[in-house]
């Protein structure tokens, strides 16, 4: 346990054969339930899981008797029959949490990306009462920014743009980033049988925790480029996921908006939508069926920029009414170490260590 809360780390694994092993093993102690999710792997992803799983939990089963662990096993082992895509993998990891009623669920890449000893930093705010899900956000470190590779950079901030506009959090940024930790309460009101399975499954659930009110905590957090591929091709990936935002926006104007209250940020939005197409259509038709005429383009992209405004003033609207929704937390000095928890639920005073 950790403070008092059980914890579960979902692992989801695509040909991490090399990597995936030692991400088992050195899972902090105090996470009760790691549920590692083989996503229909081709090389020996899942004989490195199992491997690793039995020795883990040999080697942890004697906790079973200290009643502290209430599972008979500690690394659970999953194996998807086809690739379903990383959300998909941590969707099936989501659910057996969810079953399983553990308090405190985050989840952990099968590359070793993702420190061991910065999962605490992930689950202070949640543990603390600051929020519902936590995620990280390495661009609050200057020197992971500038590791990071420049095309990843330049697909980040866009998406960080666009899923700021979709999901109303404006006080998140790095929404790709997979360090994330969810309480059991958010597990239960966000639709996560219905999750986007694609890599965009963070930024959607971004849109699905603001539509039922919940708190998102940003965590500062470094990150490693070294032997892990990636998967993702931003040509396919960019557009993708831009796709499904759009769709989420609109779902969540129409629950948040036009199902409850009048507000002016729908006026703002809707406006600014119907405006800047027309807008942008009456420039298009102007220039290719139309006369031509300079004062005709100009007059339909003069409305395009009106609609442009329009919509900008949405999202100033939308920045006050869910400021208190984001906040940033503490990074828990992640370079140094955290404290960790024992599986009693208590802290060490000094930093240290969490994995072995």
């Amino acid at each position: 346990m950790y403070r008092n809360h059980t914890v579960a780390v979902v692992v989801p694994a695509y040909n991490e054969s090399g990597l995936v092993g030692d991400v088992i093993r050195t899972v902090p102690d105090y996470v009760d339930r790691v549920y590692v999710v083989d996503d229909g792997s081709t090389d020996d992803t899942w004989t490195e899981i199992t491997a690793a799983a039995a020795a883990v939990n040999e080697a942890t089963a004697p906790a079973a008797t200290d009643g502290a662990a209430r599972f008979d096993q500690r690394v659970v082992p999953i194996q998807h029959d086809q690739n379903r895509g990383v959300g998909g993998a941590i969707k099936t990891g989501y659910q057996r949490a969810r079953a399983d009623a553990i308090d405190v669920t985050a989840v952990m890449g099968g590359d070793g990306q993702m420190r061991p000893e910065g999962l605490a930093a992930v689950l202070d705010p949640i543990v603390e009462g600051r929020a519902d899900y936590a995620k990280g956000n390495r661009l609050h470190v200057p020197e992971t920014v500038q590791e990071m590779p420049r095309l990843r950079l330049l697909g980040n901030r866009v998406l960080t743009l666009l899923t700021k506009v979709a999901s109303g959090y404006w006080g998140i940024g790095d929404p790709q980033n997979g360090y994330t930790a969810i309480s059991l309460s958010a597990l239960e009101r966000v639709d996560i049988d219905g999750m986007y399975e694609f890599y965009g499954y963070c930024n959607d659930l971004l849109v699905a925790c603001n539509r039922e009110g919940l708190r998102v905590a940003d965590v500062p957090r470094e990150a490693t480029y070294a032997d892990e591929e990636s998967h993702i091709s931003l040509s396919t990936y960019v557009p993708r996921v831009s796709a499904m935002l759009l769709t989420n926006f609109l779902v969540r104007l129409r629950e948040q908006y036009l199902r409850g209250p009048f507000h002016p940020t729908w006026l703002a939005y809707g406006t600014g939508l119907v405006t800047g197409l027309a807008g942008v259509g009456l420039a298009l038709a102007e220039a290719v069926g139309g006369d031509g005429t300079r004062r005709g383009v100009r007059n339909a992209l003069s409305l395009s920029v009106v609609g442009a405004l329009t919509f900008l003033a949405g999202t100033v609207l939308e920045r006050r009414r869910f400021a208190d929704r984001a906040v940033v937390a503490d990074s828990g000095d992640e370079a140094d170490g955290d404290a960790p928890a024992d599986r009693s639920g208590s802290r060490t005073d000094e930093p240290e260590a969490t994995a072995d």
